[in-house]
C-alpha cells in the first residue's frame, strides 16, 4: 500500500463507517494520546523503566499504526498529500544533511 492508497483508504472510512472526521483540534488530542501508547511501550521494553504485566500483551506496530492512522485523518481534512510532504522532506534532509552526520564525531 502506498501513501497515497493509505490516505484513500482512511478517507474512505471514514466517510462510511466513521460518518466523519473529528474536528482538528479532536484528531491532534488523539494523535498525542496515540504517541504517549508508543512511547510508553518503547520506554519500558527498550528503556530503563520496568514493564508492567499488563503492558507486556501491547502490540508496538499496532500502536504505531495507530498513530499513522491519526496523523493520516489529519493530512486528509488539512488537505496534505503526504507523499509529495515526504518527498520534499526527504529532498530537504538529502541537501541540508549530505554530510552532516558522516562527519559527527559521536556517530562514530
Amino acid at each position: 500500500m502506498t501513501i497515497k492508497d493509505a490516505q484513500t483508504t482512511v478517507d474512505e472510512w471514514i466517510k462510511t463507517v466513521g460518518v466523519r472526521y473529528f474536528n482538528e483540534l479532536t484528531n491532534m488530542a488523539m494523535l498525542t494520546e496515540e504517541v504517549g501508547e508508543v512511547a510508553r511501550i518503547i520506554a519500558r521494553r527498550y528503556g530503563e523503566q520496568s514493564e508492567k504485566e499488563s503492558d507486556k500483551q501491547k502490540d508496538l506496530g499496532d500502536e504505531m499504526a495507530d498513530v499513522l492512522w491519526v496523523l493520516i485523518c489529519l493530512a486528509n481534512q488539512t488537505g496534505i498529500d503526504l507523499t509529495e510532504a515526504f518527498q520534499k522532506n526527504l529532498d530537504k534532509k538529502n541537501i541540508r544533511d549530505a554530510t552532516r552526520h558522516l562527519n559527527n564525531e559521536k556517530l562514530k
